[in-house]
């Protein structure tokens, strides 16, 4: 047996406004919440099936050094030029680490500054 990734743990600011972005950006909802310390997101089917959930976890001051873990997003329904758009609407702002402007993804921050990448709609495996 394997294992497969059930959580992401992002430190945050302010757990309810990174909680509504990502539950927009990835149509997710909110599944369980600690006060106002910590609350999990994921597919509306719930815990346990092959998305992992997001657990946003409240963090006053960001913990020195890069973050070493970042989130890929990829469009479901849409191109790439549409999502990034959508993106954008809800708040993400592009963000410069160095790109040469040839690469196949864009790279965003939500808006608390966490980089994430949106890249082209991949098709499902066979």
């Amino acid at each position: 047996m394997a294992c497969r990734i059930s959580e992401l743990v992002l430190g945050c600011r302010d757990v309810e406004v990174l909680a509504q972005f990502w539950c927009e950006v990835l149509d997710f909802v909110v599944l369980d919440r600690d006060g106002d310390e910590c609350i999990e997101i994921g597919p509306r089917e719930g815990f346990g099936g092959p998305q992992p959930t997001i657990i946003l976890s409240r963090r006053d001051e960001p913990e020195p050094g890069k973050t070493r873990l970042h989130i890929d997003v990829n469009p479901t329904d849409r191109d790439q030029d549409a999502e990034l758009e959508r993106l954008l609407r809800l708040g993400a702002r592009p963000a410069d680490i160095g790109q040469t402007g040839e690469e196949q993804w864009h790279v965003l921050a939500d808006p608390e500054g966490n980089e994430f990448c949106l890249l082209k709609a991949r098709l499902k495996a066979l």
